[in-house]
């Protein structure tokens, strides 16, 4: 098997790989239909509403994580994942049944999308950390970008046959197929060889860190991950709403319909799975690597506004995605390996806490941004984040140029970082 799929001589990854598969096509299938149906027909082509909509979804995030990731670390995640999975699909269903009795209005949805917030924070820091138990730590890296290249395939299948099936036979449809797709993942979970897990020790699972707290006090250890952390945090709380950038260019600049929607947001995946496949070829994540593609995602989406056809537009999208992807997969990637698995789901909670919670602060600017100024300013305030992203890790690099980090085994149940002064190879 090539160095790009090695994971998947992993049994049970290979399941894992492709129950998420279909699990990830039917959530893109719902959030592509939820959105259009919030943007024409529970209003008046309103921006800013998609932004509230979005910022319910993943606004819990920045109030559980840290509960969220404790249980990650206390747990056996398998099972944690079991439920989590069958609530998600159970909100595809109770969309379903508004849609098609057309009692839906805009409140349903948003209670509804602030529901998926909730379980999807405590779904997220336990499915990231699982994947490790399924690969162990060698393969990790591989696995991570493999993760990234599955999403991203549904991502661009999901919102093109949402955007058919809405324009063609309704949204409740999409709704329906959504919430049976997380099926899927369930029976996928059920049918794993639990003897090769690898799971973590009761003593691992202690350390480093006890309690909710121990994510943050490892971080202070951490400073390399601290600048990740604040990368991602402007790049994703201002530059990645990707939805309102498809949703409001495909409408407000070339008046398009839910079909032409859905294809941008499959055009826009295109690009995210090329990033994925690309990273999955690296043997080890590097920081340069999360510096570029914070940069080079701010250029994408500055040339993206500037296209004077949804053709041009189209084309010029995928280097977003590129972009995008090369940086959040190469940042999940480098956090994962180089902390240990006893604090990993803490740890992958603050970070997904910082990659989807600003979204709750930046997508209704960015809506209003749209609503106010048009859709090109609002791809203009992802250009700015992706320069300023770029910056900070410019800064981090020129004053820590004499630091490189040294990893100290003090014991069999923590890792501590210390310096020895000369310069970090990112």
């Amino acid at each position: 098997m090539s160095s790009m799929f090695r994971s998947l001589a992993e049994p049970n990854y290979r399941r894992w790989f492709g129950g998420a598969l279909v699990s990830n096509t039917g959530t893109w299938m719902q959030r592509t239909a939820q959105d259009w149906i919030v943007l024409t027909q529970l209003t008046d082509e309103d921006a800013t509403a998609l932004g509230i909509c979005m910022a319910l979804q993943l606004g819990p995030q920045l109030l559980l994580f840290p509960v969220a990731g404790s249980l990650a670390d206390r747990f056996r995640r398998r099972w944690m994942l079991l439920v989590t999975q069958v609530l998600q699909g159970s909100m595809g269903l109770i969309l379903f049944a508004l849609t098609v009795t057309d009692v839906i209005v805009l409140w349903h949805v948003y209670l509804l999308a602030l529901s998926l917030g909730i379980v999807a924070t405590f779904d997220a820091p336990v499915r990231q950390a699982f994947v490790s138990e399924l690969v162990g730590e060698k393969l990790l890296p591989n696995a991570v970008s493999l993760n990234s290249a599955s999403f991203n395939t549904a991502r661009m299948l999901g919102p093109a046959v949402a955007g058919v099936l809405t324009a063609s036979l309704g949204a409740a449809l999409v709704f329906l197929l959504s919430g049976l797709a997380f099926a899927a993942t369930v029976t996928v979970l059920l049918s794993l060889d639990g003897s090769s897990l690898r799971s973590p020790s009761r003593e691992s699972r202690r350390g480093p860190g006890r309690g909710i707290g121990g994510g943050f006090r490892y971080l202070r250890t951490r400073p390399d991950i601290l600048v990740v952390l604040g990368i991602l945090f402007v790049v994703s709380t201002f530059g990645i709403n990707f939805n309102i950038y498809t949703a409001t260019m495909a409408r407000m600049e070339f008046d398009r319909d839910a079909s032409g929607f859905g294809l941008l947001n499959s055009v826009l995946a295109v690009g995210s799975l090329t990033g994925a496949l690309l990273a999955a070829r690296r043997e080890r994540p590097r920081l340069r690597i999360i510096f570029w593609g914070a940069g080079a995602f701010g250029a994408a989406c500055a040339a993206s506004g500037l296209m004077p056809t949804y053709a041009s537009f189209a084309v010029v999208l995928t280097t977003v995605g590129l972009s995008s992807i090369t940086m959040l997969t190469a940042a999940n990637a480098y956090v994962q390996s180089t902390t240990p698995a006893g604090v990993r789901g803490r740890v992958m909670s603050i970070y997904l806490a910082v990659v989807l919670g600003g979204t709750p602060l930046g997508a209704p600017l960015v809506g209003w941004v749209a609503n106010e100024l048009g859709a090109r300013a609002a791809l203009g305030v992802g250009a700015a984040s992706g320069a300023v992203g770029f910056l900070i890790g410019v800064v981090w690099m020129m004053s820590a140029k004499h630091l490189r980090v040294r990893y100290v085994r003090r014991s069999r149940r923590f890792i501590r970082l210390s310096y020895d002064g000369r310069a970090p190879r990112p």
